[in-house]
């Protein structure tokens, strides 16, 4: 049995690796020393890092920015311990990564975006690139300067020739994804006035629910994450002036004053979501939705029925927001987050599809204008397309005890 399982992960392994090659494109990392002088280092001291694949031909002009997830450190002991990896330290990033899905340089997987100047930044900051403390702590000797690395890879891409950016789109994975939405007005005030502009969420709606214990657990975790790093005078004025800088982490408190148009991709049963706000270590000692977090296909009636709960709070968060001809979102019902980085959900033929559109079709329509894209996929589980895999290639790969 043993065995038998070994040589499927195996298969698997090579499978995930034979796809890479031929979907993906290596793309090596660069340095920011500069930002060193500016206070602009990751948890550790080490500078920013991000990939960059210029663009050509028609696309010279045209810039897609995405912003890597790893959800955040909450405290100087969290944050002490992400220096110890690639989350806290660039100096433990690999040098060379895959690009892919709507980072991919080939028309064939990404017709709309594949040769636009195509940057992934890397996240060491851990608040969603809105701290800045400007005392290191003396104990642990962490810096708190996620906003100014942000300040500082922009004022570099401008230089490299995004001031004379016609189309441009701030996007990110989870974590990154909630810096982009945060991020977003500000981006596009960078930019020409004349450039089309706007920002992409992919896996960032994380709403403020309660667990299965009914512990408000996230809440608190978050208002942890801005007293820790400072963030409040860097979230939007417009929802700090209303509430508590800790509420501000949360999208749906913050995208109905979002003048820029955005777009929101997102799992209504969203794995991360389920794993960590819904039914994280904490409130489950007994490890009962163990099995279940994993695959939804282990998951009891009982456990379904309370993930059909928290769709529910997640689309009445949503529609919060209210109508807006602007923004579009794609809500599918697979088990899945983050599906726009990973070629398999986001342009392939057996791709996940909502009103028979792939997500990389709706995404290049919204943007061009060519159909604003507004869509919500039907309980699960009726959508047949979902792979229901649970891809987080770029998250934190362990779940987090909020």
């Amino acid at each position: 049995m043993v065995k038998r399982a070994m040589q499927q992960w195996l298969r698997a392994i090579i499978t995930l690796l034979i796809l890479l090659l031929t979907e993906g494109h290596p793309v090596d990392i660069t340095y920011l020393q500069s930002a060193v002088a500016k206070g602009a280092v990751c948890l550790d001291g080490s500078p920013p890092a991000y990939h960059f694949d210029k663009g050509f031909g028609a696309g010279v002009n045209n810039w897609f920015i995405q912003l890597e997830g790893g959800a955040w450190c909450n405290n100087a002991t969290t944050c002490l311990s992400r220096t110890k990896t690639r989350l806290g330290s660039s100096k433990l990033m690999v040098k060379t990564v895959s690009f892919s899905g709507i980072l991919s340089n080939k028309a064939k997987f990404n017709p709309d975006f594949y040769n636009w100047n195509r940057i992934r930044i890397r996240y060491c900051d851990g608040s969603s690139f809105t701290g800045d403390v400007e005392a290191v702590d003396p104990k642990t000797k962490v810096y708190y300067r996620g906003a100014r690395i942000f300040s500082a890879v922009m004022e570099d891409f401008l230089a490299k020739g995004m001031k004379n950016a016609q189309n441009a789109i701030l996007a990110g994975c989870s974590a990154g994804s909630l810096a982009a939405i945060l991020h977003c007005d500000r981006f596009k005030g960078l930019l020409p006035p004349g450039a089309k502009v706007k920002c992409l969420s992919d896996a960032g709606f994380f709403i403020n629910a309660k667990t299965i214990s009914g512990a408000p657990h996230i809440e608190q975790f978050y208002s942890d994450v801005v007293n820790t790093h400072g963030s409040a005078k860097n979230l939007p004025q417009s929802c700090t002036s209303r509430l508590k800088p800790g509420l501000c982490f949360f999208p749906q408190n913050v995208a109905q004053q979002i003048k820029t148009p955005l777009f929101l991709v997102n799992a209504a049963y969203d794995s991360w979501q389920i794993k960590n706000i819904l039914a994280p270590g904490v409130a489950d000692p007994r490890g009962t939705w163990r099995n279940c977090k994993l695959d939804i296909l282990k998951c009891s009636a009982a456990q379904l029925e309370t993930m059909q709960g928290y769709r529910t709070e997640f689309l009445k968060a949503l529609n919060g927001l209210g109508p807006s001809s602007t923004r579009g979102y794609y809500i599918n019902s697979c088990y899945a987050h983050c599906q726009t980085g990973t070629q398999e959900t986001w342009l392939r033929d057996d791709s996940p599809r909502l009103a028979s559109t792939t997500i990389a079709k709706a995404v290049g329509d919204w943007f061009y204008d060519r159909n604003r894209f507004q869509e919500i996929d039907c309980p699960y589980p009726c959508d047949k397309t979902c792979k229901n895999r649970n891809f987080e290639s770029d998250v934190q790969p362990v779940d987090m005890d909020l």
